[in-house]
C-alpha cells in the first residue's frame, strides 16, 4: 500500500531525507530519475528564505523531472514559519515539511530543529502558524526526544496532529544521541499509537532486511532513507521495490553507476557552474567510489577517492572516473560477468 500526506499522493513507501549539503536539486533529480517517489531539499532556513539569500534560495530550487516537490523548513519563530510557508507554496512545494529534528549545533544552538522538542508550547505554536500560511500539506520531521530522559515524540506527534500536520516521520535517536548508538525503531512505535496520520520511520536503514526490521518494530506506514543514500541515489526507489516483491535491493551493474555518476556530475555542473559544481560535487564522488563493491579492498577506494577529489577540473574528473570504472570493470569480469556489465 502506497502513502498519502493530505490529499497528495506518494507513489511508494521509501522516501529520500531532506539532507542538508547533500540533497540538492542535482542529487533530487539524480534519485528522480532512477524511480524515487519523493525527493526533499536540504533544510531551508525561513529567515533566510525570506531575506533572499541567494544560497538558501539554491536550496529550495525547483526544477523538471521531480516527482512532487518537497521543500523543509526550519525556524524558530512564527512570523518567519509562515512567511517561509507563503514563498514555499508560491515557489511550487507540493508538500512543506518542518524540521524538528535536525541535531546540529548550529541549528540547535539558534533554539531550532530538534531544540524545539524541549519548548512543546513553542513548537506547536510554529507548526500551528506554517499550517496557517499554507493550503498544501505540512508535514513534521522529529526526533525521539531531547535526551533519554525527555523522550516526548508521542506528545508532540499528537499536537502537531491537532495543529493540521498530515504526516509524521521520526528518527529513532534523540538529539543527544545524535548518529551514535543504533536507532530504536520500536520506540517509534508510541509515536504511531499517539496518532492517526501516517508515520514515517527513520535511522540506520541501509538495506532490505534493516528495512523490514524497522516497519516490523515501529509500526510505521512509510520508510525515510537519509545516510544509506550516499552514493547510492538508486537506493530508495529500488529498496521499495524490494519490499514490494519480498526480496532484496536489486543494485545497478558496473555500467549503471558509472552512468548514474557521470549524469549526476553533469548535472551539478550545470547547476552550480564548473567551479562550485567540481567543489560540490566531491562529497558526492567520494561515496560512489567508496559505495562500489570493488575493488574489494577498502583501503584501495579510499585512496581512488582522495586522488579523484583532487582534482583540478570537470574534465580530468570525467575522464580519471571513467578510467577507474573501466578497470575495475575488466578486473571482475572474468569472476562475475553480470555485475561487471
Amino acid at each position: 500500500m502506497n502513502l498519502r500526506i493530505g490529499n497528495i499522493p506518494i507513489g511508494g513507501r521509501v522516501l529520500n531525507a531532506p539532507m542538508t549539503g547533500i540533497s540538492d536539486l542535482p542529487f533530487r533529480r539524480a534519485a528522480a530519475r532512477l524511480g524515487a517517489c519523493y525527493v526533499a531539499t536540504e533544510m531551508v532556513a525561513c529567515d533566510l528564505f525570506a531575506r533572499a539569500r541567494p544560497d538558501v534560495v539554491r536550496r529550495a530550487a525547483v526544477g523538471e523531472g521531480l516527482p512532487l516537490m518537497v521543500i523543509q523548513l526550519v525556524g524558530r519563530e512564527a512570523k518567519w514559519l509562515a512567511q517561509g510557508s507563503r514563498l514555499a507554496t508560491a515557489a511550487g512545494a507540493d508538500v512543506i515539511d518542518l524540521n524538528m529534528g535536525c541535531p546540529c549545533k548550529e541549528v540547535t544552538g539558534s533554539l531550532s530543529g530538534s531544540a524545539l522538542m524541549r519548548d512543546l508550547d513553542q513548537a506547536e505554536r510554529l507548526i500551528r502558524a506554517a499550517v496557517d500560511a499554507t493550503n498544501v500539506p505540512v508535514t513534521l520531521k522529529m526526533r525521539l526526544g531531547w535526551d533519554e530522559a525527555s523522550r516526548n515524540a508521542p506528545e508532540l506527534a499528537a499536537r502537531a496532529e491537532a495543529a493540521g500536520v498530515r504526516a509524521i516521520t521520526v528518527h529513532g535517536r534523540t538529539r543527544q544521541q545524535f548518529y551514535k548508538g543504533a536507532a530504536d525503531w520500536k520506540a517509534v512505535a508510541a509515536v504511531k499509537a499517539a496518532t492517526r496520520l501516517p508515520v514515517v520511520v527513520n535511522g540506520d536503514i541501509v538495506d532490505a532486511a534493516s528495512a523490514r526490521s524497522a516497519l516490523e518494530l515501529s509500526g510505521a506506514d512509510a520508510l525515510m532513507i537519509g545516510r544509506g543514500a550516499y552514493g547510492r541515489p538508486w537506493f530508495a526507489p529500488a529498496l521499495d521495490r524490494a519490499l514490494a516483491l519480498g526480496a532484496d535491493v536489486v543494485e545497478p551493474s558496473l555500467g549503471e553507476r558509472l552512468g548514474i555518476a557521470l549524469d549526476h556530475f553533469q548535472d551539478t555542473l550545470r547547476f552550480y557552474g564548473d567551479a562550485l559544481g567540481l567543489k560540490t560535487f566531491r562529497k558526492h564522488l567520494g561515496w560512489y567510489v567508496e559505495s562500489a563493491p570493488w575493488p574489494v579492498a577498502a583501503e584501495d577506494r579510499r585512496a581512488a577517492k582522495s586522488a579523484m577529489c583532487q582534482l583540478p577540473s570537470p574534465g580530468a574528473v570525467e575522464r580519471a572516473l571513467t578510467d577507474w570504472w573501466g578497470r575495475a570493470g575488466n578486473e571482475i569480469a572474468a569472476v562475475n560477468p553480470a555485475v561487471a556489465s
